[in-house]
């Protein structure tokens, strides 16, 4: 039975259920797997109620019943690789590709990629199993984000990867066209973001949300739309599409937090993820990992020049 403790040393604006907590800010188990893996809490050595409000200085005791191995079906599926060791891969992920399995997405993820070519490599499958849901998924980007991702080939790997990630040492910078314009041509884009209580599939500025920072810089600017670069400091879910929507700049094509575009009717999203700078395993200096702007952004910024040009 896995267990886990923690301290919470985030600020959070106000209690939160426990439940959600572990769902939402460790990211532990998702809400349906609280209740099937029968999740069981002490706070501050008390037993309790997985509707208990937690707070800030709260020090939370968790188990859980295993769950049933996950069958990663190993895939031989191409991809675009920026660098690749014995111990990590780095990745221009393609728009539309799954980074690991879930409800309906068993197949053609990018962790059966990576299944695959780490037993190429010689690697054992106990290496990669490093949960039972995301072998070798150190971050992620959304389905519709393109762009550079790194994954782990072994437990080791994984674990100093992550720890840059989570102690926010890590850069990333993304790429965006957005409608609209931002009021300024740099700007600070702080808020808390919690799940939409409306809709369990998005994200919303709340004050009951964990504090997200984004910032951004205006690279050319149109009557009706923008290209930004963004740099998150956190890394929460949806952040720079919630952010976006935020300061009423909408990702043009986002399915979910923008509306329909005039210009661009069958535009999907257009986000991408430019570049990551991070140190690698066994190295002790950072390395910059980078990709070109997709297609799909060019053929929108020429039509912009061309209308631009026509007046």
């Amino acid at each position: 039975m896995p267990c886990f403790s923690h301290t919470i040393d985030e600020h959070l604006s106000q209690p939160v259920r426990l439940d959600r907590y572990v769902s939402e800010n460790l990211r532990l188990l998702s809400r349906s797997q609280i209740k099937a893996r029968s999740l069981t809490a002490k706070v501050n050595g008390k037993d309790v109620k997985n509707s208990r409000l937690v707070k800030q200085g709260d020090i939370l005791e968790l188990r859980w019943q295993d769950s049933p191995p996950v069958n990663i079906i190993p895939q031989d599926i191409p991809l675009e690789i920026i660098y690749e060791d014995d111990n990590c891969i780095v990745v221009n992920k393609a728009q539309g590709m799954v980074v690991h399995p879930g409800a309906g997405n068993r197949q053609d993820t990018l962790a059966n990629v990576l299944y695959f070519r780490r037993l190429n490599r010689g690697g054992k499958a106990s290496e990669m199993k490093t949960d039972n849901v995301r072998p070798g998924i150190v971050h992620r980007l959304d389905k519709d984000t393109s762009g550079i991702i790194i994954a782990a080939y072994n437990e080791e790997a994984h674990a100093f990867l992550a720890g840059q990630f989570k102690a926010r040492k890590t850069r990333k910078t993304y790429t965006a066209i957005v409608q609209g314009a931002p009021k300024e041509t740099n700007g600070r884009i702080e808020t808390f973001i919690a799940r939409d209580p409306k809709d369990r599939k998005k994200f919303t500025v709340s004050a009951a949300g964990r504090n997200a920072v984004t910032y951004y810089k205006v690279i050319n600017s149109w009557c009706s739309h923008s290209l930004l670069l963004l740099r998150p400091r956190t890394g929460r879910t949806h952040q720079l599409r919630v952010h976006l929507r935020y300061i009423g700049c909408p990702i043009l094509g986002d399915p979910i937090y923008s509306g329909a575009d005039k210009l661009f009717p069958n535009a999907s999203l257009m986000l991408h993820s430019k570049s990551l700078a991070i140190i690698l395993p066994g190295e002790t200096e950072e390395r910059i990992f980078s990709s070109p702007i997709p297609r799909r952004f060019t053929a929108v910024i020429e039509k912009l020049d061309r209308i631009n040009a026509n007046g």
